[in-house]
């Protein structure tokens, strides 16, 4: 037996999904582009998020270290929450808003990428996490719930998924992760494509 709280929700999905469709594969194909770019140069990416979203922030960083589907070099990526001692010391010495701002503060670089999820896009331990990098001279995209929010608003670039619930928001950007996560091995194929192509061309001109 279907209760109708099960219809709802899948219903709520799927509206949410067709408006993320419209707007969400443009800007992820940019940012894989980016990220395979800047990984490729040696920049990593640094992810945050608490509760659900450190789960996706999680993923991600797995799915460019492992691989996403088809084999291919291992990129730095590294989710900020997963160090349990570390988070723990520096919520107790420094306070829960610096967990993340201090592994930035230590692990970031100029060139390097942080991303920072949030359905709310207004917790306080990513928005200092998101100054600290823009000190730093690293890039700040936010995937988020809906605009306006204040995460969004400081970061470099946003994706603002409008649904109805904090769930919805948390399936879509599971959508978002995947998305990036092809762009991202579509962009390192087209790079190794091309760099094939020109060894090729030096070797034949070498003989």
């Amino acid at each position: 037996m279907k209760l109708a709280t099960d219809v709802t929700h899948c219903d709520d999905l799927m509206k949410a999904l067709d408006g993320f469709r419209g707007y969400g594969g443009s800007v992820l194909g940019r940012w894989g582009a980016a990220l395979a770019s800047r990984l490729g140069a040696g920049s990593r990416l640094l992810v945050a998020g608490n509760g659900g979203s450190a789960a996706q922030a999680q993923h991600l960083t797995a799915e460019l270290v492992g691989r996403y589907r088809d084999d291919r070099p291992a990129f730095s990526a590294l989710a900020l929450h997963v160090d349990t001692s570390a988070t723990t010391a520096i919520a107790n010495d420094y306070g829960v808003q610096e967990i993340f701002a201090r592994q930035v503060a230590a692990h970031g670089r100029a060139g390097d990428v942080l991303a920072l999820l949030s359905t709310s896009g207004a917790s306080a331990n990513l928005l200092v996490a998101a100054d600290t990098a823009h000190r730093l001279g690293m890039t700040v995209w936010a995937l988020t719930g809906p605009a306006p929010n204040p995460l969004a608003g400081t970061a470099d670039e946003a994706l603002c998924v409008e649904a109805a619930t904090s769930a919805t928001v948390q399936e879509l950007h599971l959508v978002a992760v995947h998305m990036l996560c092809e762009s991202f091995d579509e962009a390192v194929e087209r790079r190794a494509a091309a760099d094939r192509r020109n060894w090729s061309l030096f070797t034949q001109e070498g003989t």
